[in-house]
């Protein structure tokens, strides 16, 4: 792993304030569009080096929305009705969305392999959102996903460089 990578958590921590700061001033146009041209590399480049089966933090310390398509898609494949997959395994959180009822998710398995990937939320199939304009448009979760995510606290890093 490289330098950047060593102590991340760490890091991510003490670098907050200033990871607020940028992400404040991305929304600038000119400075939006920078940001986003070098998106799409650094999101590769963080998936090269990060294997999320190594980590698997944002199973196990963040619960993504089940939108609507998403329940009927996963209550289906998981041969139940969707108010009892409701009532099995989410709740809805301060803002009205279902999220899982607990951490880790229910689905994660021991080997950090996600029992339901092929119909998973899409906000699981779309995180960390690194290769998206969620990135600026978002900075107070992008900030928050930098505190667990090494991919997230990688992207962030080398845009700041």
């Amino acid at each position: 792993m490289s330098d950047l990578l060593h102590n991340w958590e760490k890091k991510a921590a003490a670098r907050q304030k200033d990871y607020r700061n940028f992400l404040e001033k991305a929304d600038r146009p000119a400075q939006r569009n920078r940001i986003l041209d070098q998106l799409p590399d650094l999101h590769e480049e963080a998936f090269r080096r990060i294997d999320c089966l190594q980590c698997a933090n944002c199973c196990k310390r963040y619960s993504p929305r089940f939108k609507t398509p998403d329940i009927k898609r996963i209550a289906r494949h998981l041969q139940l009705k969707e108010s009892d997959f409701i009532e099995r395994y989410l709740r809805l959180d301060e803002e009205g969305d279902y999220v899982v009822k607990s951490t880790p998710c229910p689905f994660l398995g021991s080997d950090n392999r996600c029992g339901i990937y092929d119909v998973r939320p899409s906000d699981c199939e779309r995180f960390p959102y690194t290769d998206e304009d969620v990135l600026v448009k978002r900075p107070a979760l992008t900030q928050k996903n930098s505190s667990f995510c090494p991919i997230v606290y990688f992207v962030l890093e080398n845009l700041m460089k």
